[in-house]
Parts: structure tokens; sequence; C-alpha cells
């Protein structure tokens, strides 16, 4: 099976090359566990939000859907980012409405040097917060391995 993806990442990181993001793609790590290590994967989209408080999110899924995108995910540095994004259940809310299509908060594991600190702040406490992180909290080995 071949699943299209789309991934959008936060504006203050919109220089980043996507290294970290595709290789939890191509290991199937943080948000990308949830797809079969046989299952084929194929970015067809990346792109940033347009910068606070979003703007590029309104109309990039449309082109990332006529590009042929099946799942999109707002990457990991809008959970991580100091201050996190705190307009990511709106983007998620929208795009599925919106759009109809699968919307996955993460992209890579969360890299340790962040837990920590967003730890120590108790950025993360809520429920919603805990629900956001946790398809890309993995463990202490591989939160180091993306640092």
């Amino acid at each position: 099976m071949k699943t299209k993806i789309g991934i959008i990442i936060c504006n203050r990181y919109h220089t980043c090359a996507g290294g970290k993001c595709f290789r939890a793609m191509q290991n199937r790590e943080g948000a990308f566990s949830i797809y079969k290590k046989d299952d084929e994967l194929e970015l067809v989209g990346y792109t940033n939000c347009g910068g606070c408080p979003g703007g590029n999110i309104e109309y990039s899924p449309e082109e990332m859907i006529k590009n042929g995108v099946e799942v999109i995910h707002l990457a990991t540095g809008l959970v991580v980012g100091y201050p996190p994004c705190n307009n990511i259940s709106h983007f998620k809310k929208f795009i599925v409405e919106r759009y109809n299509i699968k919307v996955v908060i993460g992209t890579h594991p969360i890299p340790q040097k962040y837990y920590d600190v967003h730890t120590k702040l108790g950025t993360w406490n809520s429920t919603k917060w805990q629900e956001f992180i946790n398809p890309t909290i993995a463990n202490e080995k591989i939160r180091l391995d993306y640092n």
C-alpha cells in the first residue's frame, strides 16, 4: 500500500530542510510509527504554515490534495518550539472539516533537549498537549538520536 503524505511546518522553521521529518518517515519513528514498515510512504507536499496565525493553512492543503496527498502531518516543530503553536488544534480541526482529510499532529520524535525544557516548564501538562505529543514522545534513546 502507498500513502501520499503532506507536511506542514511552523513558519519560524521555514528554512528547515526537513531532515528529521524525512528520516522519521523513512524509519517509521515518531508520528510515522502509525504506518507499517512495508507500506510505501511518498512525500508529495511540504510547506510552512505561513506564519502566525497560520494563513497558509487555509490554502496549502488544497494544493497538496490536488497532488494526491492522503494524510497531512503537522510537524513536530509546532509542538516543540517555544511557545508551542497556540493554533495547532484549530489547524487540525479546520483542515479536517474543510478538506475531509486525515491530519496527524507530529512528524519526527521530540528531540531530548526540547523534551527536557518543556518538562521543566510544564508546557505539556494538560490533557490536550499530552494528546498532541503522544505520537512523537518516543523513548529517551530515540529522543537523543533526534537532538
